[in-house]
């Protein structure tokens, strides 16, 4: 119940914005492999900023919820997928951008539940860059 505990109210509205803040991110992330010269380099700089913000929301907490693995974790995992794709198409390193939500990133993979439910990224790029080589993309 929202009127008797507030900080619920908080950390939903926090959850939501942070999930759309996610879901930004993944436009960025296809405009950057669907896109050459400044289009895509405009979308690495938006894809980028969605990123520092993200990583400023995490903080120093171990998970976007605090202790504990849960919704936003497992709503945005999935768009970590797309970072080694996107590094090496557009040239930039997430983890020198944002080196806490890599560090995110790699402590939620060692969860099972997280390791076997995500495809290597690795995977992702070879399976997408003869896809935009044929598209004149890469």
């Amino acid at each position: 119940n929202f009127r008797e505990s507030p900080e619920l109210l908080v950390n939903f509205r926090t959850n939501i914005l942070t999930i759309i803040l996610g879901l930004g991110m993944q436009v960025s992330s296809r405009n950057i492999w669907g896109n050459k010269g400044e289009e895509r380099e405009k979308a690495k700089k938006e894809f980028i900023e969605a990123l520092k913000i993200l990583q400023g929301v995490l903080g120093d907490k171990t998970y976007f919820g605090g202790d504990s693995f849960g919704f936003v974790d497992i709503a945005l995992l999935p768009f970590s997928i797309w970072f080694y794709t996107l590094e090496n198409v557009a040239n930039f390193s997430v983890e020198a951008e944002t080196p806490q939500l890599v560090e995110w990133v790699k402590r939620c993979r060692e969860r099972e539940s997280v390791s076997s439910s995500l495809p290597d990224p690795k995977k992702v790029y070879d399976f997408m860059l003869p896809m935009m080589q044929r598209m004149g993309l890469a």
